[in-house]
C-alpha cells in the first residue's frame, strides 16, 4: 500500500499485490480499493492493482470539479505509468466501468481487456435516482449495526439471503462510526460534482465507448435485479460484441459483490483470454 502523485499534484493512494497479469481494478462512484476485497482471493495469477479515486478512500480530497471521469481516467493512466506498466486489463465496477470504457475510446493501446461490473453504456434512470438518494449525504443511523439493519430491510427483495456480516463489511468500506453517528468516508462534495456534470452534459450516443472495446476480451457481470443495467442493454452489448462473456447473477441488484459463482466463472474465462 502506497501513494503516487497525479499530474495535477494530488496525492492518490493505491495497492499493488500479487504476480501475473496486471489487473487494474477501478471501483464504484463512492467506493475505494476495498471494493474488490470479496473477489481478490478468487483471482489467481494476477497482479491486482487498486486505486482510490481522488476524494475517496485514502486519497487526498481536492477541488470537487476534478471528481470527473475524464480526470479519473487520466489518473488511472498516470498510475500505470508510475508502475512502469504499458498495458493492463481493467476490471471496472459501476463508475469504474465507465472509466474503463472511456479508456477504450481514448487510450485503447493501454488496455489488454475490459470487464464491466453491472454497468454498460446505457445507465437506467431508476438506478441513478437511487444513487442520488444517498450520494454525499451522511446516513441517519447512529451506528454501523443500525445502518446494516436499514440496508438489509431495503434490499430484502433485491439481495435476498445476504448475511448481516457481509453488509457490515461492505458498508464499512464507505462509512465510519463517530460520536455524532455514522458518516461517509469520502468527500461530500462528490455530490456537487455529479450534479454539475449531469446538468452540463450534452446528450450524445453512449455506444461508441462500448464499441471501442472490441476486439479486446470483454466481460459483463449483470445483477439480474439491477436498476442501473438492464437486460436489454446487456443483450445489445452482446450483439455488438459477439465474443462478449456475459454473467447474469441471480439475487443481486447494483452491484454484485463479484465472488458469486456466476461472476467468478465469467471473470476467470475473461482472464484466460488474455494469458
Amino acid at each position: 500500500m502506497t501513494d503516487f502523485t497525479a499530474p495535477d499534484g494530488t496525492r492518490l493512494h493505491y495497492e499493488d499485490a500479487g504476480e501475473g497479469l496486471p489487473l487494474l481494478c477501478l471501483s464504484g462512484l463512492t467506493r475505494n480499493a476495498r471494493d474488490f476485497d470479496f473477489v481478490a482471493p478468487h483471482l489467481k495469477g494476477v497482479r491486482m492493482i487498486r486505486m482510490d479515486y481522488r476524494g475517496r478512500g485514502q486519497s487526498d480530497w481536492h477541488d470537487y470539479r476534478t471528481y470527473d471521469v475524464k480526470v479519473e481516467a487520466k489518473d488511472a493512466l498516470a498510475l500505470l505509468d508510475h508502475l512502469g506498466l504499458r498495458t493492463a486489463a481493467v476490471l471496472g465496477t459501476s463508475r469504474g466501468g465507465i472509466i474503463a470504457m472511456l479508456l477504450a475510446l481514448t487510450a485503447k493501446d493501454r488496455l489488454l481487456g475490459v470487464a464491466l461490473n453491472d454497468i454498460g453504456p446505457v445507465v437506467d434512470g431508476p438506478g441513478l435516482q437511487a444513487i442520488m438518494g444517498y450520494l454525499g449525504r451522511h446516513p441517519a443511523a447512529i451506528s454501523l449495526d443500525e445502518l446494516v439493519e436499514t440496508q438489509m430491510a431495503a434490499t430484502a427483495h433485491t439481495f435476498p439471503g445476504v448475511p448481516a456480516e457481509r453488509w457490515r463489511q461492505s458498508l464499512g468500506h464507505t462509512h465510519v462510526e463517530t460520536p455524532e453517528g455514522v458518516r461517509i468516508n469520502y468527500d461530500p462534495k462528490l455530490r456537487d460534482a455529479v450534479v454539475e456534470a449531469s446538468e452540463s452534459a450534452v446528450p450524445s450516443d453512449p455506444w461508441p465507448m462500448f464499441d471501442a472495446i472490441a476486439p479486446l476480451p470483454c466481460a459483463v457481470i449483470h445483477g439480474e435485479n439491477s436498476d442501473l443495467l438492464s437486460a436489454a442493454t446487456v443483450e445489445e452489448m452482446a450483439r455488438r460484441h459477439p465474443d462478449l462473456i456475459v454473467a447474469h447473477v441471480p439475487d443481486r441488484a447494483h452491484i454484485p459483490f463479484l465472488d458469486e459463482p456466476e461472476a467468478l466463472v465469467a471473470l476467470n474465462r475473461w482472464l484466460e483470454r488474455m494469458r
